[in-house]
């Protein structure tokens, strides 16, 4: 490989050709789409996205890595230097929509989801790899233990099926957990309504903000008014003493609505 991983950036390299080309199926490219990747590493999924897209636009932090995807001298790829989740994607990502294709970063790719859908009208479809545990979390249903914030606003914008589980051995270094690939296809859209989507994001943090409390005195601890709570809960045959977990997404549409409306 030639070159020495390092653990800052959670770098896992990709190499398992039967995984890259269950990625590549999925995202179902043409000569005429416009890619993006994030972490592209030694750039072996980049290799199959390039001769399968119109242009490839890739955001890397490891500055050895960048030397190398820069020497390519490709012009249909053009490299973003920086931390992904500090760079100004609109100022690049300036012609709409792209396809997402990326083994993330397993330290910060929770961080990273949260951003993609800030940034959704960018990204008609994703094709992603998640630590498992991360992935399966995204698509929980209410009730499971794994349900929580990015459950709620994934589903809430996308419609999310498995691609290919992936084991240890498809990487180097291999990680310690097993991972998953993920497609999210952007809905036309959101599933329920959000009403004020910077409500509706303040709400459903506050009902996972204190897993073990009920979901009123998370609500609570998270900020908002007491009467607030008491009144928008029974609006909403919400019962106080439930926990966050059991809430739908109608569920957190309709709080959100009657929040708004105090």
């Amino acid at each position: 490989m030639g070159y020495q991983t390092k653990k800052r950036f959670g770098q896992h390299f990709l190499h398992d050709h039967t995984v890259i080309d269950r990625i590549i199926a999925a995202a179902q490219l043409d000569s005429q789409q416009q890619v993006v990747e994030i972490g592209p590493g030694l750039g072996v999924l980049t290799d199959e996205l390039l001769p399968r897209s119109a242009h490839v636009q890739v955001m890397e932090i490891d500055r050895d890595l960048i030397e190398r995807l820069e020497a390519r001298n490709d012009p249909r790829l053009t490299v973003h230097s920086g931390d992904v989740l500090k760079l100004p994607w609109r100022d690049f990502l300036d012609q709409p929509p792209y396809i997402m294709v990326a083994n993330l970063p397993y330290n910060i790719s929770s961080q990273v989801v949260f951003r993609l859908i800030e940034h959704r009208d960018l990204f008609q479809q994703m094709v992603l790899m998640f630590q498992r545990e991360v992935g399966e979390r995204l698509m929980a249903a209410p009730g499971r233990k794994e349900y929580g914030i990015l459950s709620v606003l994934c589903q809430l914008w996308y419609e999310i099926k498995t691609v290919t589980l992936v084991k240890p051995g498809a990487f180097s270094p291999p990680p310690k957990v097993d991972s998953i690939v993920l497609n999210f296809k952007l809905l036309p859209s959101a599933r329920v309504d959000p009403v004020d989507e910077v409500l509706f994001k303040k709400v459903v943090k506050g009902a996972f903000s204190h897993r073990r409390k009920t979901l009123r005195n998370s609500l609570l601890a998270s900020g908002f008014a007491a009467t607030a709570i008491d009144q928008s809960l029974q609006q909403a045959s919400i019962s106080p003493g439930c926990r966050g977990e059991t809430l739908t997404l109608q569920n957190f549409s309709d709080l959100t609505r009657f929040f708004a409306e105090k």
